[in-house]
């Protein structure tokens, strides 16, 4: 009788259950940090490699992902920021997963569990179901619009004043005052349009998220990102340029899809 073939040896820091499956795609299109930040919070999520495990040698992953290195480490850095992963060094160090999706930080960096119930953003998302995704998709549709149609009107001073003052304030890492300010923004680019059941539509959107934005770990990187495409936002509705402002809403919009569909699924 013929021996059963051996299964194929584990990948290094992929547990054996999962070899085979596609784990790595490579990263297509938008912004490629956003992406792979993404990338690997899916794979932590639905655990494919779970806490303890290793992550490929750089290299490797890099060449999986199809990215820059550069945009690997941001992207590992940012995810080790919030508490996920941890790197060591030595024979035996790598990049190693501490803690799940899911899990809330104190402030002294040390990763806990949420209790059952407790109303964190994993959990939100669960009971949102598919009307996250909806949310997300109907988010891409309006405020690119929004933001192209305030680039088509002609402001008034007051209007001008009242967008940047609200980028300005949007650009506070206070975890007090960030999510609102942000918001603030959004309408405020909304509002600028003249349409009021636009601004109104909006509205309920950024309600929806504000939650689940509010609840995700903070990536310092994302933020940056997030305050370089407000700028360019407010900047060209300024300008009156509606093509680009329109673009660069779009592109922050799926930014922001990116890292909550890869970290809450």
């Amino acid at each position: 009788m013929r021996k059963a073939a051996k299964p194929p040896a584990a990948e290094a820091g992929v547990p054996a259950k999962v070899t085979g499956v596609p784990l790595w795609r490579p990263v297509r299109g938008g912004n490629a940090f956003e992406i792979t930040v993404s990338r690997l919070a899916q794979a932590i999520r639905l655990g494919l490699v779970g806490t303890g495990d290793r992550l490929p040698a750089e290299r490797e992953l890099a060449e999986r992902l199809q990215v820059s290195r550069v945009t690997l480490r941001e992207a590992i850095r940012a995810l080790r920021e919030a508490g996920i992963l941890e790197s060591r060094r030595g024979r035996t160090g790598g990049t190693f997963i501490v803690a799940p999706i899911g899990v809330v930080l104190d402030k002294g960096r040390k990763a806990f569990v949420r209790p059952a119930g407790g109303g964190g953003a994993v959990e939100l998302a669960r009971q949102m179901g598919d009307s996250l995704h909806d949310a997300l998709d109907f988010r891409r549709v309006l405020e690119p619009g929004a933001a192209g149609l305030a680039a088509t009107r002609t402001l008034a001073a007051v209007d001008r004043q009242q967008l940047v003052a609200c980028l300005a304030a949007s650009r506070n890492r206070d975890p007090a005052t960030r999510r609102v300010a942000d918001s603030r923004l959004h309408l405020a680019i909304a509002a600028a349009g003249g349409s009021p059941s636009l601004a109104a539509a909006i509205a309920d959107v950024q309600l929806t998220l504000d939650r689940l934005l509010a609840s995700i770990p903070v990536i310092k990187k994302n933020l940056d990102h997030s305050d370089r495409q407000h700028t360019r936002v407010v900047d060209a509705i300024l300008a009156g340029d509606a093509a680009a402002a329109r673009a660069t809403m779009e592109e922050h919009c799926d930014a922001t899809a990116e890292l909550l569909r890869g970290l809450l699924g």
